[in-house]
Formats: structure tokens, sequence, C-alpha cells
């Protein structure tokens, strides 16, 4: 019996494409959750998401209308909240004239959440950070970014980069001088992918699925992306939630190995034939711009087993259409 079920869980940004599937799978595992919207006007869109999942019962769960940018809601939203997953965090249609449109919400989002979450005597708070708070400084060919590695903020970086660092760094600076106790758990997801519930997408499924399989993306960039499935996100949110040893620590959440959109391209041409008549004929990419990533301390500590990049790149193929 799981002795944390029961206890009440509030999860951020409610319409996300990761939040909607956390929301899922701790109505699954029977906690009462508590999500916040920018608008309660979106309550039928969390909805319908979680119907088509399965969930019927939504005894367990509650909305509460609240904005990063402001404080009104937030204590209301923390009271009697046992955990907090703050995953709610802007992100860009295309990069904003001014950089702080987005450092600015990323972090004082984060920092209102924090503080709320201290005053209220919430247990933990884990943090939705990214890979981009980790892999954007220069380092030697055949480097392998861990948990250890820093974006370095002060570089020529695209604005969601830097406010995912700053954001992650002015977190951690309030938990270790004005914590109080609060335990903190950052995760760091690289491209998240997998199973589309209702109409919610990634940034990922839609740049890089929608584009190739739509035949709109016709170059594959100079980058390669860790891939993730958005099931294991929400798991290893849950995992840092509950487990003891998660406390104080970041955590990379990526599968084995990563991807360029010439891979995932050949991928649905070899796996889904039936959906790649409109791929576009895309070059090939260097492969001096495979980068290596390792999961191993999240595997370790936390005992995470992440589905395989193709597993989670299928599975948005799958769903795209299904939807």
């Amino acid at each position: 019996m799981n002795t944390l079920r029961n206890n009440t869980v509030l999860v951020t940004g409610g319409t996300g494409f990761v939040a909607v599937h956390v929301i899922f799978k701790l109505l699954q595992e029977g906690y009462v959750v508590r999500t916040t919207l920018r608008s309660l006007s979106r309550k039928e869109e969390l909805i319908a998401a979680l119907r088509s999942a399965g969930i019927n019962d939504f005894d367990r769960l509650s909305f509460i209308e609240a904005d990063l940018l402001k404080d009104e809601n937030w204590d209301d939203a923390v009271d009697g909240a046992d955990y907090v997953l703050h995953l709610a965090s802007p992100f860009p249609g295309k990069e904003p004239k001014d950089e702080n449109e987005l450092i600015v919400p990323a972090r004082d989002g984060a920092l209102r959440v924090l503080k709320a979450a201290r005053n209220a005597g919430v247990k933990r708070v884990v943090l939705t950070s990214s890979f981009a708070a980790i892999g954007y400084s220069v380092h030697e060919k055949g480097h392998v970014f861990t948990e250890e590695d820093w974006t370095d903020a002060s570089a020529a970086i695209p604005a969601y980069i830097k406010s995912k660092t700053v954001a992650e760094k002015a977190a951690w600076e309030f938990v270790n001088t004005e914590g109080n106790g609060l335990e903190f758990v950052v995760i760091n997801p690289v491209g998240i992918f997998g199973p589309v519930l209702g109409n919610i997408l990634s940034a990922s499924v839609d740049v890089v699925i929608k584009g190739i399989i739509e035949g709109t993306t016709t170059i594959s960039p100079d980058l390669t992306l860790g891939v993730v499935d958005v099931r294991d996100v929400a798991g290893i949110h849950i995992l840092a939630m509950t487990n003891a040893a998660a406390s104080g620590q970041r955590f990379l959440a990526a599968a084995d190995g990563v991807m360029s959109f010439y891979d995932v391209a050949q991928l649905i041409r070899k796996e889904r034939p039936e959906r790649a008549s409109k791929i576009a004929d895309i070059n090939k990419t260097d492969d001096s711009f495979y980068i290596e990533l390792s999961n191993n301390k999240a595997k370790t500590l936390l005992h995470w087993n992440p589905r395989s990049k193709e597993e989670a790149i299928l599975a948005s193929v799958d769903s795209l259409i299904q939807n």
C-alpha cells in the first residue's frame, strides 16, 4: 500500500504537455491533485485530455487560477499541499524581441511558487527545469553531459535557454538561503516526445514530428536532440517527489542516445512507412553534432528506466495520427 496516497499534490500549469501526463499518473496512483491554470477557461481542455486517457472520476482533482507573474492565489494554491510539482514555465513560439519576456516569468514564477510552498510548510518541491540549463556551454569534443554541467547564462544563447538556466539557479539559491528546510529536487528533461493526450502537444512534437511528417521540415539542422518519453518524464517527477534520496539533487531525464532530425525522419520511414509520404529528402547531420549525455544518476538513484528514444518518437507519430 502506498502510504503517500491521499496526499495532496499541487501541479502548476495543468494544461502543459508534461503536466497533463503527471496529473493523469497522480490520479491513477490515488493522489489528491490540485492544479493551477492561468485561466480557468482552459479547465475543460484539461478534463477532455484526461478523459481521452481513461480518467472518468474527477473527484480528486481541483483547479485554481494563478499566474506566474502575479502574487494572487498562490497561497491558496499551496495551502494544505504536501508536495508541489512546479511544471509551469513560458515556452516561446519564436525568439522574443526582449529576452526578459521569458526570463522574468520563469525566474519570478519559480520564486513565487517556492516562497508560497515554504510559507505553507510544503514537504518538497520538484521543479521542472530543462537540459537547456545543462548543455549550452563550451566543452571539449567527447564531453559527456551530466547533472554537474551548467549552461553559461552570460553566453550569447537564445532567450528560452537562458530563462531556464537563470530560473533554476535562482531557485537553488533561494532554497539554499531562505528555504527553511524545504526539500527541493530539479528535473532536467531533454526533448519531450511520446503520446499526445487530447490536443495538448509539446514543442518538440509540434516542431520535430509534425514538421517532418507534414513535409514542412526540409533540412536537418546542425544539432542533435536528446529524446525522452513524456510518460517517463511524468514518472521521474513522481519518483523525485517520493524518494528520500532525491532531495537536493538534479536529474537529467533522457533516454539513451541522441537523434538528429534526419534520424527521426529515417525512423518514421522505416517503422511507419504509411505516414512517410510527405517526408522531405532531409540531409544527413554531420557526426560532429552528435552529443553525449548520461542518464546514469536517475537510473541508479531513482531506479528510473526510460523507454527507448525510438519508442518515444513512434508514440508521438501514432498519437498524432489518432488525434
